[in-house]
């Protein structure tokens, strides 16, 4: 859903790049207010597996593909504020690294995935979560899962209203293609939403509930370090053999008619030093793909992991009672 930026036209790009400059400022107040210093590395592993799992596109019928989001999930465990600044910096990255959605269309790109995703996900998910209270985690699970999907949705619409406001393609037609294919996407993000909160509320339920203790014998430190390694391994030995089908923009663009107001593979309008996700030099497509996305997992790590400690004051915050 990466917008490259001759899709957009000016205005809309104006308008978007504004709205998502107020979203973005709202959270970073939200977050320096609320977020704990030891909080700052987890945002950093929430950057760099969302950044991991972006690269993992799967098939959808009808010659499609999708990959995670990841906002939704973000905001459960990080909190909205929090995954606004991660999806945000993960975009970054993304276009000026990797070229993947354009750079005046940057604002776009972080208001439908970095705001509207995550804040119409996040209140779905606690809409819904307490629905059945007999048994709170498969609620939970339940509840994730949904709300990834009307993220995924309510995104592709927004998107598809941009579309249609730049004169791309009229929004009769923009709208059903991309609310449809998005349907389809949703299921995956949402299947993802849930089988990924089931395994942390399994393997280490106090990132879900802060009343919960840590084990003795792992350290924060450890979490991330371990967890980091798990995104690389995504990147180097998964994200090589992800479907090569188009992503749902690419194939609504082929469909209506608008893929050739944009450059091959919807690349941004700025040289990156790895486009299409390839280490340049290296000749092997796969091992090319499989080390552009390591380094990109690291700067989305760290891009993550400084902004938090660049907002967020160095002494722990004392709650008032």
């Amino acid at each position: 859903m990466h917008l490259p930026d001759a899709f957009l036209d000016g205005k809309t790009t104006v308008l978007t790049a504004g709205a998502a400059a107020a979203g973005v400022g709202i959270a970073l107040r939200e977050v320096r207010a609320s977020l704990q210093p030891r909080q700052i590395p987890l945002l950093g592993l929430a950057g760099a597996f969302v950044f991991a799992a972006q690269m993992i596109n799967f098939p959808i019928p009808g010659g499609s593909s999708g990959h995670l989001i990841g906002g939704v999930l973000t905001a459960i465990l990080l909190g909205p504020a929090a995954a606004v600044l991660v999806i945000s910096c993960v975009l970054i990255v993304q276009c000026l690294m990797f070229a993947d959605g354009g750079l005046l269309a940057l604002g776009a790109n972080i208001f439908n995935m970095g705001i509207v995703s995550v804040c119409s996900g996040y209140t779905v998910y606690r809409l819904c979560k307490n629905l059945t209270p007999a048994n709170p985690k498969r609620s939970m699970v339940f509840a994730a899962a949904f709300a990834g999907w009307v993220g995924t949705v309510l995104a592709s619409v927004t998107c598809a209203g941009q579309l249609a406001a730049s004169n791309t393609a009229p929004w009769n037609v923009t709208f059903p293609a991309m609310a449809n294919i998005h349907m389809l996407i949703g299921i995956g993000e949402g299947f993802a939403t849930g089988l990924i909160l089931l395994a942390i509320a399994r393997s280490r339920p106090e990132l879900l509930d802060e009343t919960v203790a840590a084990p003795a014998h792992q350290s924060g430190r450890s979490v991330v370090g371990l967890g980091l390694l798990v995104c690389l391994g995504l990147a180097l030995f998964v994200a090589p053999f992800a479907c090569p089908w188009p992503d749902g923009l690419e194939k609504v663009a082929q469909k209506i008619g608008f893929a050739d107001h944009a450059p091959s593979h919807l690349s941004g309008s700025v040289p990156a030093p790895m486009a299409d996700y390839r280490m340049p030099w290296v000749g092997s497509t796969t091992v090319a793909t499989a080390l552009a996305g390591a380094c990109g997992t690291l700067l989305a790590f760290a891009a993550a992991w400084m902004f938090a400690r660049a907002v967020v004051p160095s002494s722990p915050r004392v709650q008032k009672g």
